[in-house]
This record gives C-alpha cells, sequence and structure tokens, in this order.
C-alpha cells in the first residue's frame, strides 16, 4: 500500500508544544480550567480506529508491540526525494532489523539503536547512513531504528537485540525529541491524535527532579486487549490525572487559555510524585516554566539511560558510541542564534569522556563554510528527515570516530594489511 504520511515526529518538543492548538475551537467558546477529562477527551481513540490499527487495516506505518510500544512493518510511503516512494523492508517484517545490503553475507560487529532517524526515513534501504558506512567500511551495519520511539524504547531493544544477535559496538543514535519522548507514557497527551499513526502507550521513565532517581515504568498497555482501554475516557482521565507530561500540557494549555491559576496548579500538582519545588509566577511566566521543567527532566532522564547502557556495555564487553542528531529547526536556530536545549546533556557526555558525534557540531563546522543562506543549506540535507545526502553526511560525520574505536579495524583502514595485485 502507497499512502502520504505527515511527518508526526520530526520536530522537537521543545518547540512544539501545543504549537497551532486553537484553545477555543478545541474546547469551546470558554476553554478557561482545561482539565485532565477536557484534554484527553481531544486523543481517545474509537473502537473502529482501535480494531482496524491492530488487524493492520489502517495506520500501516506501525503494528503493537505489548512490550516496546511498537514495532515497523513492511511498507511503502510517497515520502522520499524529489516525491519520490520509499520502500522499507525490515527483517521478520518489523519484528527485527532493516533489511541490510552492505555485506550481509559478511560478520556483523556494529549495531545501532534509536527512533527515525537512525531507521532512517525517508529512503530507501540502500541509502541509509548504514548502509553508506557498510559500503565503506566493507562489513554490514545492522539497523535497529524505530521511528517515534524514545531513547528508553531504543535502550530495552538493544538488551533484546544484544543476546539475539549480539555485537561488539553500540551506536546509540539520540534524536532531539526523543529526550522528552523518554517521559511519554501516552505520545497522544504531547503530540495529540495523528489520523495516520495509532499511537499507543508505551514504556516510559517517570523522574524526579527533587531527587534525581528516574523510575522505569511498563506499557500502559501491556496487550492488544488492552489498548482498547485508549476509547474509554475515564480510564484515560484516571489512568493520566497524575501523568507528569499531562500535567506539563494542562500548563501549557491554560496558559495560553488566559486561565494563569490553573496553568499554576498544573505544575503545583506535580509535587505530588515528580519532585518539583520551585515557586513560579501565575502570569505568562507559568508556560516558560513547565517548558524548562519538561526539559530538564527529559535531560535528566537521557543522562540515566546512558548510565545504564554503560553498565550494560561493561557487563557485556562491549563500547558505545553516541550520535546525536536534530531535526531542520534545532539545526537552523544553533546556526542562527547558537542556541541548543540539550548543552547539558552534552556537556555530561564530554565531562565522562564518552565516545559521542555531535551531528549540531558538525552541522556548525560545515555552515561555516557554506556560502548561502540558513535555508539554502539545510535544503541540501532535509526533507522532513534526511535525504539520502544528508544520510551521507551522518555516515562520513560518524565514519572518523568508529574507526578510531574498532579492533580490528575495519579492512580499508589497515594499513600494515598488503596490497593485493
Amino acid at each position: 500500500m502507497t499512502m502520504h504520511r505527515r511527518d508526526f515526529i520530526s520536530a522537537s518538543a521543545a518547540t512544539t508544544l501545543l504549537a497551532g492548538l486553537d484553545i477555543s475551537s478545541a474546547y469551546g467558546k470558554e476553554p478557561a480550567n482545561i482539565d485532565a477529562r477536557k484534554f484527553l477527551s481531544r486523543v481517545v481513540y474509537k473502537r473502529p480506529e482501535v480494531d482496524g490499527w491492530l488487524k493492520g487495516d489502517q495506520y500501516i506505518f506501525a503494528r503493537y508491540n505489548g512490550e516496546l510500544g511498537w514495532l515497523l512493518r513492511n511498507a511503502h510511503f510517497d515520502e522520499g526525494v524529489d516525491g519520490s516512494t520509499c520502500y522499507y523492508e525490515y527483517v521478520g517484517d518489523g519484528a527485527h532489523e532493516r533489511r541490510t545490503i552492505a555485506y550481509a553475507d559478511k560478520p556483523c560487529r556494529i549495531n545501532t539503536y534509536g527512533d527515525s532517524f537512525t531507521m532512517c526515513h525517508q529512503v530507501n534501504d540502500g541509502e541509509t547512513w548504514q548502509e553508506v558506512l557498510g559500503s565503506h567500511l566493507l562489513e554490514p551495519v545492522r539497523n535497529f531504528g524505530v521511528g517515534a520511539w524514545s531513547v528508553y524504547q531504543a535502550f530495552l531493544r538493544m538488551k533484546i537485540e544484544e543476546e539475539r544477535v549480539p555485537s561488539d559496538l553500540i551506536i546509540l543514535n539520540i534524536y532531539d525529541d526523543d529526550h522528552y519522548r523518554n517521559l511519554d507514557a501516552w505520545r497522544n497527551i504531547r503530540a495529540g491524535k495523528d489520523r495516520r499513526f495509532l499511537c499507543p502507550p508505551c514504556p516510559h521513565l517517570k523522574v524526579n527532579l527533587e531527587t534525581g532517581k528516574c523510575e522505569e515504568m511498563p506499557n500502559p498497555c501491556p496487550t492488544s486487549d488492552s489498548v482498547y482501554n485508549l476509547c474509554d475516557l475515564d480510564w484515560a482521565v484516571d489512568r493520566f490525572k497524575d501523568d507528569f507530561v499531562l500535567n506539563i500540557m494542562l500548563a501549557h494549555a491554560n496558559a495560553k487559555a488566559g486561565n494563569p491559576d490553573r496553568a499554576y496548579q498544573a505544575i503545583m500538582d506535580l509535587t505530588k510524585t515528580h519532585g518539583i519545588n520551585t515557586r513560579i509566577d501565575r502570569g505568562d511566566t507559568v508556560s516558560r516554566s513547565a517548558q524548562v521543567l519538561h526539559a530538564k527532566a527529559a535531560l535528566l532522564a537521557t543522562t540515566q539511560i546512558v548510565k545504564w547502557t554503560e553498565e550494560y556495555a561493561k557487563q557485556k564487553g562491549k563500547q558505545v558510541l553516541y550520535v546525536l542528531s536534530f531535526n531542520a529547526g534545532t539545526v537552523a536556530r544553533k546556526l542562527s542564534e547558537g542556541t541548543r536545549f540539550d548543552q547539558s546533556f552534552v556537556d555530561y557526555l564530554k565531562r565522562e569522556n564518552l565516545p559521542h558525534v555531535d551531528l549540531l557540531a558538525k552541522h556548525e563546522e560545515e555552515y561555516a563554510r557554506f556560502k548561502g543562506s540558513v535555508e539554502q543549506y539545510l535544503a541540501q540535507y532535509y526533507i522532513g528527515h534526511y535525504n539520502p545526502r544528508g544520510n551521507f553526511f551522518t555516515a562520513m560525520a560518524i565514519k572518523p570516530k568508529l574507526v578510531e574505536m574498532l579492533d580490528p579495524k575495519p579492512l580499508p583502514y589497515r594499513w600494515d594489511a598488503p596490497a593485493k595485485k
């Protein structure tokens, strides 16, 4: 089946919270005091929608998985460069990795995990950055990316797949919105209801900002039958009324609706279970304060996942390379204003001397030599996600650090190997 699919996952939460939401049209003429019931009434499903998704007749982008939330399925979508159709094929029809082409018959020592910027939406199987690397290094690079996933979901899958097809070196690719996704018990709460992607709840982290502790939380809908709970507004309110992200979103919604007291209360409600202990004004600073808290919790969650990943790698005798990828808007702000929201996380990676490749810094280095505008620069690489040229840019940015870490070196970098005549 071929269809057009809206890019529902490319924009950073740091810039899109409640973007474009017309509060008056969404909640009626008097939207003040938007509570959990009013908010969730906009995102619950109807039973035919869940029926169609579980049967595979609708929302063909993904399929339900009780442990991880969702996995992918073989498909093709009209979303490629120059309006072309992109073809996606997965081993086991989504149960395992995206199809490996380059040197697929050779032993593999590199596995990659992450979201759509790992899976490489909007390019064909042979155009991913993994395939570029594999073709250059003369060895396969497996691709376990899944669109719309968090760092935490990628971490969980890493532990599963490393037992099935172990690697020597793990690449964990962290996209900018992935930090926020760590906290999402149900993505609809933050991103809204998408007509082409049924997003079930998923495993996530519960963060206490006062103690700095992160608690692993399982999928709230661990069976296919339980997905029908998403059609029950009473269930949704009872399950998510104390959810961190829901209260952040209620603060934004009420601030936008001109109800600062309710916005303030939404933030204060987080003191019960999330360690929020702060004083904020009831004026227009509530929404800004909510975003600061959201970003702090999101980055704390990723930092904890990196710690868990390092512990796992040490136990299994593996190396980990962290790759930071970004949407075009985040890159544009960095190139235009010199700002980034994740500086504290980058500082952590540097402080701990953890191998990483920061694609935002790589774009900044290249742009310094570019003669055109920011828009012209980004148009080379982005069509929502990276185009084939953007995937080549990613591969070449990763390659030096990857070659440095691999032992023995890939064949093209074994300088002591005698040349064959």
